[in-house]
């Protein structure tokens, strides 16, 4: 049994953090912190705990040493105090984007101000168990990972991996989010009256996340080609780990609809001549077949034949799919997520449970609702 807190317990990351932690039967929550609800039961604030855990909100200055510390912070906060968070725990996985780049200069292009603690943004793995695994496991440090760019990733990854994806053609991704990506804290954007049924863009050039996706691209290490039907052609384009390779020109568009969880992404691509439809699913199982949390969705027939991320609430699955007309070469890849799941607190515990040498899946296997 481990001990763990949660600094920020009280937005909706936080919460979806208690949901899954007090139900993992190798963790113990101590403490939880939010500056606004101080002496207030968890509960009060996130009542699907009602019943589960009698834990009160305390204030950061309370905070007391454990093993495992998740930081559920709003971005820029964790960086200005990450010497202290280390002091306090073993093991440190950071929700925000305050770790996610790798390199300063990319986070300053980015995030247009320059990081607070540089030294530390190395010392971080990258925390997307699908890309990441061996690094993850044993580590001491993990970041969080974009919602948007977690679908974007995932929905590319096995074309990319399979070199079926070449660098000089732009990635346009369509990026359709719920509401709750916006944050516990009301805006004006995310008033009742001002957000309910619309379908409104809201970041068409230059997201955040895009930086993300180039940089876990440029991960790609050389595989086996693949070969065109008649065996000959090879169809690869390969980006070889550490070579400081060609970046992928991404291009991520993202709309706000009426959900409140949940993003589904769609990149649209145009794939190199000769392809068939067993090609793209051979690139596809190559990719997913044994991870246990990415499930490929490619029907042909019925309601629901695409990933769709109403299915998904509650979960730390990532459904992915496609489309491809092989007479144009056009392909749309597919992924949806529940946002605070797999695109935040589910990848957490995914982390933490590589990290700590718990069993990967432990406190993530709800498959969902439907209807």
């Amino acid at each position: 049994m481990i001990t763990v807190g949660i600094v920020g317990g009280s937005g909706y990351t936080g919460g979806e953090l208690l949901r899954l932690l007090i139900q993992h039967p190798e963790v113990e929550v101590v403490q939880a912190t939010s500056e606004s609800f101080i002496g207030k039961f968890a509960h009060q604030v996130h009542p699907q705990l009602r019943g589960r855990t009698q834990l009160r909100f305390i204030g950061r200055d309370g905070l007391q040493p454990c093993d495992v510390l998740f930081l559920a912070l709003p971005h820029g906060q964790a960086q200005n105090h990450i010497d202290h968070y280390a002091g306090l725990a073993t093991r440190i996985i950071d929700l925000s984007a305050d770790f996610r780049l790798r390199d300063a200069s990319a986070y300053r292009a980015a995030y247009g101000e320059d990081h607070a603690a540089p030294e530390w943004l190395g010392r971080f793995i990258y925390g997307l168990p699908e890309l990441h695994r061996d690094e993850l496991r044993g580590a001491q440090y993990a970041s969080g990972v974009g919602c948007n760019a977690t679908a974007s990733t995932l929905a590319l990854w096995a074309l990319a991996r399979a070199g079926i994806l070449s660098a000089d053609q732009p990635l346009i991704i369509d990026a359709k989010v719920g509401s709750s990506e916006a944050g516990r804290e009301p805006t004006e954007s995310s008033h009742h009256p001002a957000r309910v049924g619309v379908v409104r863009p809201f970041a068409l050039t230059g997201h955040r996340h895009e930086a993300e996706v180039r940089q876990s691209l440029r991960t790609l290490s050389r595989q086996p080609a693949l070969a065109s039907d008649n065996g000959q052609t090879p169809l690869r384009y390969a980006v070889e780990r550490g070579s400081g390779g060609e970046d992928f020109d991404v291009r991520l568009s993202v709309t706000s609809v009426e959900l409140v969880r949940g993003v589904s992404a769609a990149v649209h691509v145009t794939l190199p001549p000769g392809l068939a439809e067993k090609d793209l699913w051979q690139a596809y199982r190559a990719a997913w077949n044994g991870e246990p949390f990415v499930r490929t969705v490619h029907e042909k027939t019925g309601l629901h034949r695409h990933p769709e991320p109403r299915l998904l609430g509650g979960t730390n699955y990532a459904d992915v799919g496609w489309e491809y007309d092989p007479v144009t070469g056009r392909a749309v890849l597919l992924c949806a997520i529940d946002n605070l799941g797999k695109g935040a607190a589910g990848s957490a515990v995914q982390c933490m449970n590589l990290m700590c040498d718990f069993p990967e899946t432990t406190a993530l296997e709800f498959g969902g609702i439907y209807p």
